[in-house]
């Protein structure tokens, strides 16, 4: 592939992992994520009629997985939703691609049974609704998981009548205080060599690696951007509920969360932000008040995303660095005295080289 050389693209049947091919592939670009669907873009080529009939094989949206290899390792898998077949005016066929990350079927799978649970650990929530996903005919494509437990215990009831995806399912679960982190990995066994999808967890949030990594700027760190975005802030919080309603005489009104307030921020000279949530399908009170206190410790404070860009030859990284803790350095005119603090990586962006260009990682990162 042009300017790829190290990568390879795999296209395997969704349910079997079988391979189809290996094809071709421009204008790679993949990332990935803790708490979202990460995605993969490429152009592939069709300059003749043989690579035509294979990509017709191989590339079939919402039934074809796709991996990405650097090397022998595995750096990205996913599902091909979108494929788009283009000719130039002068007659040149490219198919352009879009997949996202394996946690993206659960967005396609529907909760069609009413699901309850008593104090159950919040683990072994996601795994029931992994395993209900995987158990019916055609659902099981692969995703393995652990037995870890993180010790926060749920009561929790998914009603069929809401028809919920499971994807938002999870999400929800995840929010709650005393929430926790998930993502499905993909990786290679290092004793069998097949390929993995793993669904990994964390409470309250992922962690990987031991030791820090060490990034400086002016250094193997090229550039970075540091956002600071107050447009969803808010010091005043409260959460909206079902609507229940046991006198049939009395007015319908959903369940309200107590009007949650930081009088330290407001004390300090913060002008008052109004914040508000719904989760309409909630019904327990204490699940509702859990939600509001959740979203308010996360809205009470500007959103702050760092952004660093890193030569990958001067540093070598992998996927593996989610979850993983950095030191970052950086000494110029914004940071006269330096700046060094511990970050914990939770987004990672990967350009392959190019003509002129380098192999870099744009880590997003998070205060550790």
């Amino acid at each position: 592939m042009t300017g790829t050389t190290e990568y390879r693209v795999l296209f395997c049947d969704l349910r079997t992992d079988q391979l189809l091919d290996a094809l071709p592939v421009q204008s790679l670009a993949l990332d990935d994520w803790i708490g979202k669907t990460g995605s993969m873009s490429a152009t592939i080529p069709v300059p003749n009629a043989i690579l035509a009939a294979r990509v017709r094989r191989a590339v079939v949206p919402g039934r074809t997985a796709v991996w990405v290899e650097r090397g022998r390792e595995i750096w990205w898998g996913g599902i091909l939703w979108t494929a788009s077949t283009a000719s130039s005016t002068r007659g040149f066929l490219t198919v352009q691609i879009q997949a996202g990350t394996w946690d993206s079927y659960l967005a396609h799978r529907v909760l069609l049974d009413t699901q309850e649970a008593t104090q159950v650990d919040q683990f072994d929530l996601v795994r029931g609704l992994l395993d209900y996903a995987q158990r019916a005919p055609g659902g099981d494509i692969g995703i393995e998981y652990g037995t870890e437990v993180s010790g926060v215990l749920r009561d929790r009831t998914y009603s069929r009548y809401d028809q919920p995806r499971i994807r938002d399912l999870i999400d929800n679960l995840a929010a709650v205080e005393g929430g926790f982190e998930w993502r499905i990995a993909s990786y290679r066994d290092p004793g069998s060599g097949r390929r993995v999808k793993r669904l990994q967890l964390g409470s309250p949030v992922l962690r990987t690696g031991t030791a820090d990594i060490v990034l400086a700027h002016p250094g193997p760190v090229l550039s970075y951007t540091w956002p600071v975005d107050a447009t969803g802030q808010a010091n005043t919080w409260q959460s909206r509920g079902a609507t229940i309603n046991a006198n049939q005489a009395a007015e319908s009104v959903p369940l309200l969360s107590p009007v949650l307030v930081a009088d330290d921020d407001i004390a300090a000279g913060w002008p008052r932000f109004d914040g508000t949530s719904d989760y309409s399908t909630v019904e327990q009170q204490a699940t509702l008040d859990a939600h509001a206190r959740a979203d308010h410790a996360r809205a009470r404070h500007p959103v702050t995303i760092p952004e660093i860009t890193v030569h990958m030859s001067r540093t070598p990284l992998s996927p593996a660095l989610l979850g993983a803790t950095i030191r970052l350095r950086i000494r110029d005119l914004w940071w006269p005295d330096g700046l060094d603090q511990r970050y914990r990586v939770v987004g990672l962006a990967i350009t392959p080289p190019a003509r002129g260009q380098p192999e870099t990682a744009k880590l997003y990162l998070e205060a550790a």
